[in-house]
């Protein structure tokens, strides 16, 4: 009979080296992906991502768009609302009134650090709740009404 190694607890291991790495090195913002901690460690998809569960159970780490995981350092506000919230907020915060243009969603995808497909689905919701009008390949949105914040809620 071969000896093999015990895979229980090697989740752990990876997760304790991820976070020797997080505060080794300070502007670390964005953990390996998934492929390298697998490749690096010689480990499944399925146990990378235990090993990143860990990191995220433990306030150190969470999944952001695109299948990467963002380091969260202590302090460190990020706002973790609804992409459809976060965009509506724009028409308060640039004083958009009724009838003004937009932000097209590739500007808005990269103002916030996702695809186009997913602000394109916020967009829809904002359009389905009444605050945009328009949209489609082509036409520029415009702001319908300025939403109030019991209507974003």
């Amino acid at each position: 009979m071969s000896q093999q190694a015990n895979p229980r607890g090697t989740f752990l291991k990876i997760a304790d080296a991820v976070k020797r790495q997080i505060e080794d090195d300070p502007n670390l913002t964005e953990l390996p992906s998934l492929a390298e901690v697998m490749r690096v460690h010689k480990v499944s998809r399925g146990v990378a991502l235990r090993a990143f569960g860990v990191l995220r159970q433990e306030g150190m780490a969470e999944p952001s768009p695109g299948e990467c995981w963002r380091v969260v350092r202590s302090g460190a506000r990020v706002d973790r609302r609804p992409l459809d919230e976060r965009i509506a907020d724009i028409i308060k915060a640039e004083e958009l009134e009724v009838g003004e243009a937009f932000p097209s969603a590739s500007t808005l995808a990269n103002r916030f650090g996702v695809s186009r497909p997913t602000v394109t689905k916020a967009l829809e919701k904002l359009e389905t709740a009444g605050v945009l009008a328009g949209g489609g390949q082509g036409k520029v949105r415009t702001v319908r009404t300025v939403p109030t914040r019991e209507e974003r809620s």
